[in-house]
């Protein structure tokens, strides 16, 4: 069975595949001060529920956004599954082709999403990942990475909005009944989540332009449900997107 991981600033999200097939995937909060034993024992008590027989983890594939959790997993693999970790990093074989000025400087997991996309979707498509950041990949027909856009994300916009002003509420994040809020509270909620809509919607149209023809539009990430219904361009969400990458990018280089 293949253990995938995705390591983000805010989440790890991990699965575990049998063939092809994802038994089950988890989303816990990234901590850095967590040590490798302690992530040990949240992934197989998760492995467990799922009814994963833990000696049956055979590989593990890691993208990661955060060095020094990087290496803590990496152990944690190692000590509890008996495994070294597979990396994605620049060098790893995708079959896309990445257009960035320095290849280095593409996140892993935006290597995978596009991995992803471009497999199940075909080219030209455009990834918006709703994570920390809110990121736009842009793959051409040719599968070649071509670039993309990096934007605050929700939750950090949401938190700076809270801790820079003096009198504004720390809210919680759902969709107000009206765009013209009448607290507030509605009135942050409407901002954000329409503001967001909007700065998506723009975003998409511009890089449309660029690229030119009609671009698949998917989105993925944990605030996707929350956004993309108010978005005209985002087709589709997939929830799997990166994981799937994952599994993908370790069949390309395992086969």
């Amino acid at each position: 069975m293949l253990l995938a991981i995705d390591i983000g600033n805010t989440n790890i999200v991990f699965g575990v595949y049998e063939d092809r097939n994802i038994i089950d995937y988890w989303r816990i909060n990234s901590d850095s001060y967590k040590t490798a034993d302690e992530y040990g024992i949240l992934f197989r008590e998760a492995l467990k529920s799922a009814n994963a027989v833990i000696k049956d983890i055979d590989h593990v594939i890691i993208a990661s956004v955060v060095p020094p959790l990087t290496a803590v997993i990496k152990r944690m693999t190692q000590r509890y599954f008996k495994v070294n970790a597979f990396i994605v990093d620049e060098n790893t074989k995708t079959g896309v082709k990445i257009g960035y000025e320095n290849p280095k400087d593409v996140g892993a997991d935006r290597i995978v999403n596009a991995v992803a996309a471009y497999t199940i979707y075909g080219g030209p498509v455009i990834i918006v990942d709703f994570g920390t950041a809110t990121t736009f990949c842009a793959v051409s027909k040719e599968s070649e990475y071509l670039g993309g856009v990096i934007a605050p994300g929700i939750m950090i916009s949401l938190e700076a909005l809270f801790q820079k002003t003096a009198k504004l509420p720390k809210v919680i994040l759902e969709l107000p009944k009206t765009v013209i809020g009448r607290n507030t509270i509605t009135s942050i909620q409407s901002g954000i989540i329409y503001g967001y809509a909007g700065l998506v919607d723009e975003v998409v149209d511009r890089i449309k332009k660029e690229m030119g023809g009609d671009p698949y539009v998917v989105a993925t990430g944990g605030l996707a449900e929350m956004i993309v219904p108010q978005t005209r361009n985002i087709k589709e969400i997939n929830p799997m997107l990166t994981l799937e990458g994952l599994r993908l990018v370790f069949e390309m280089n395992n086969g």
